[in-house]
């Protein structure tokens, strides 16, 4: 016993340790910034938002290799995201034993944001013994593990225990659901929220942050039209995708760009209108002898 005490406080001794150098490392990298190399600076930042991208899409030996190569792990998270990665696994496995693992380990921070991770996995081990024909055992566990939970969750729980008579075959809508596989999807997406929020970090990619960042300036209901030039980032589905739940961007005044040279018409080049009623820069018209408007 005493030689298990020991080996759990050295193994604990050896993770404080990687911590505080974790730790260490990103204080030197935060305290880089004001040191005069920009570019540096801002490269490593994009490899760290890049490998935090790759994580949450779950590629992470294409993740690992950027950080290695990079020299960047101490600024990453990798084995953070390798054991969530085992949980989620599990789950699409429809294994629910590693993520009641996860919860028991992690039960008084999960308690403290008023998590229901756990009350959720209890009912889809519920749901699994009713849908397996075990129903004397699912009314043996419904009385453990899920009595407990009945001051907070009662609807739910009288939902679920009425597969016992509405089984997997019902055609009833509101129990047909609590069988099928999108269940053991939503529970996947439940654990990425709470891993997310556990570790502090954002429930969406960084990458998609600074990305909505940058097209909050750019969308205008123009981009949406079937004629949005190629040029504009959102002519592309994975952008406008994106770009659907931001605000158009806010425009005090209007600028007009030439279709042909691509230069902002003003004063000093100010814009034609053509008889088929679309407008060219000054500087278009002065070039060639005849210029004929390649939109008709």
């Amino acid at each position: 016993r005493l030689h298990g005490l020991k080996r759990k406080m050295e193994e604990g001794a050896r993770a404080e340790e990687l911590q505080v150098q974790r730790c260490r490392a990103r204080l030197d990298r935060l305290a880089a910034a004001s040191a005069g190399d920009d570019a540096e600076w801002e490269d490593i930042r994009l490899k760290r938002i890049l490998v935090d991208y790759m994580l949450r899409m779950s590629y992470y030996d294409t993740a690992t290799k950027l950080a290695e190569t990079s020299g960047i792990q101490d600024l990453v998270d990798i084995d953070v995201f390798l054991d969530a990665k085992r949980v989620i696994d599990s789950l699409r496995n429809k294994e629910i034993a590693p993520a009641l693992a996860w919860c028991a380990e992690n039960k008084s921070r999960l308690k403290k944001s008023k998590s229901k991770l756990e009350f959720l996995l209890r009912l889809q081990e519920f749901v699994e013994l009713v849908k397996a024909k075990n129903f004397l055992q699912a009314i043996s566990y419904a009385r453990k593990y899920l009595a407990p939970w009945g001051s907070t969750h009662m609807k739910e729980l009288q939902r679920v225990t009425a597969t016992l008579v509405f089984r997997s075959s019902t055609n009833c809508a509101q129990y047909k659901v609590l069988f099928e596989q999108n269940q053991w999807d939503s529970l996947v997406d439940q654990f990425k929220q709470e891993f997310y929020k556990l570790y502090g970090m954002t429930l969406e990619p960084l990458l998609n942050i600074y990305l909505q960042a940058g097209l909050t300036a750019l969308k205008t209901p123009f981009c949406f039209e079937g004629n949005c030039p190629k040029e504009d980032p959102l002519s592309l589905d994975g952008f406008r995708k994106l770009a659907e739940p931001l605000p158009f961007s806010k425009q005090h005044h209007s600028k007009l760009v030439c279709h042909i040279t691509k230069e902002l018409m003003d004063t000093e080049n100010p814009p034609l209108v053509l008889p088929n009623g679309y407008v060219y820069s000054t500087k278009v018209r002065a070039e060639p002898t005849h210029f004929c408007s390649p939109k008709s």
